[in-house]
């Protein structure tokens, strides 16, 4: 999770808040979701040589430790030393020290910060809500790709997904109405504004930084809005399961509560989108 909007420093102050919420049930599905998703898209490593990954943004590192597991070599990149830090202790308890590298930088520095064509697999998962230019970003996302086989996993906060839970959990319908509408949404966990994205939106955001989407998915479709009587925590597994059908199913996945998408590089060639 890396705050570069000016001025935006709720990841420092107090990152443990965030380092609990991806223990909840939502947290929890979230990340489990996305990565799903994205491991049916990996570039197959050679025997000579692991993939190699890059998570912008990393937060506490959970994300990066899931991708060194599976033998990837992860390089995690954040502008919050207190959230690098949480990071380093989840690698260490991890014991993948010696697959794990980390970084403090900024997004909007990656040219200065890596070579091109340095990675085979990008998460971006939480950060360009929080950025000045998330189409600049992934425009030197797409420089760090290699050409061949590279996946560009992109997780973003939904607008439909504002819509629905203000009407659904709040019952405010005047804010589900304004919404509609709106380029930014209320972050709960710290307060604050969010950028908010539509698909079509995200589309020409990605093609403009010459980017081909492989796969759009729906994360947390109905998982927010379920009733009392179902238990996130007990019912994991089922909410899980079910996420997972629907995430792949293009009429619900414009519903969910955060956009994933997986894209390559043009410079990869054509493919038709799922």
């Amino acid at each position: 999770m890396n705050a570069t909007v000016k001025g935006d420093n709720r990841f420092e102050n107090d990152a443990s808040r965030y380092a609990a919420y991806l223990d909840t049930a939502e947290g929890r599905l979230r990340t489990d979701l996305t990565l799903s998703g994205l491991q049916d898209f990996l570039p197959a490593a050679t025997e000579s040589e692991s993939l190699s990954a890059l998570d912008l943004g990393c937060g506490t590192g959970a994300a990066a430790v899931r991708l060194a597991h599976l033998g990837m070599h992860v390089t995690l990149l954040d502008s919050s030393p207190a959230m690098l830090d949480l990071a380093e202790r989840t690698v260490v308890e991890s014991g993948l020290s010696n697959k794990i590298a980390l970084k403090c930088g900024d997004a909007a520095q990656l040219a200065e910060i890596f070579r091109p064509q340095s990675f085979d697999v990008i998460l971006c998962h939480n950060l360009l809500e929080y950025v000045d230019d998330p189409e600049a970003v992934l425009r030197s996302v797409a420089r760090l790709m290699r050409p061949s086989s590279a996946i560009l996993s992109l997780l973003v906060r939904n607008q439909a997904g504002e819509v629905l839970k203000a009407a659904l959990q709040t019952g405010d319908l005047a804010a589900a109405e304004n919404n509609l509408a709106a380029d930014w949404g209320q972050e709960s966990l710290y307060g604050g504004k969010v950028r908010l994205f539509r698909p079509e939106m995200l589309d020409t955001i990605l093609r403009n930084a010459s980017l081909t989407i492989t796969a759009r998915r729906g994360v947390r479709v109905v998982s927010d809005y379920l009733p009392a009587k179902i238990s996130p925590s007990a019912d994991y597994e089922r909410i899980l399961a079910l996420e997972r059908k629907l995430s792949k199913r293009r009429e619900f996945c414009g519903i969910a509560r955060y956009l994933h998408y997986l894209a390559r590089s043009e410079a990869a060639g054509p493919e038709e989108a799922e």
